[in-house]
């Protein structure tokens, strides 16, 4: 059975979906394929996500990732919007979910942890939703 392709969106691409595109494939890749994207692209990850996603799980990001547009992505089964503090962004269809997180950007390391534990949550949840 195909596995469903499930989108992470933010407008930059840039952190809490790269995040949630990491931990997607390293905790569920069995269960569903895991996307990031955004409506704009950064050059480069959130340094501060690498470095505490390569610490807590051994994920490098920068190797396996890098900032896309959601027309660079397959088209998703399900798309989840990590949280639209000004304006969710248009993708062409409605979201499955807002998983409503705070941009961690700029912050602490324990603001980055605290969002990085919220999405691996969600994450295993909707794994078990999926299986």
């Amino acid at each position: 059975m195909r596995k469903p392709k499930v989108a992470f969106i933010c407008v930059h691409n840039s952190c809490r979906s790269q995040i949630a595109e990491a931990l997607g494939k390293h905790l569920a890749s069995e269960v569903f394929e895991s996307y990031s994207a955004g409506t704009e692209t950064k050059p480069r990850i959130n340094q501060d996500a690498v470095r505490i996603m390569k610490k807590l799980y051994g994920i490098d990001m920068e190797r396996t990732q890098y900032s896309k547009l959601i027309s660079d992505i397959p088209k998703p089964d399900i798309a989840i919007s990590m949280g639209c503090n000004v304006e969710c962004p248009f993708i062409g269809r409605p979201f499955n979910d807002n998983w409503g997180l705070d941009d961690p950007t700029g912050k602490s390391d324990e603001e980055f942890v605290k969002i990085i534990k919220e999405i691996e949550a969600k994450i295993f949840k909707l794994k078990a939703e999926l299986k």
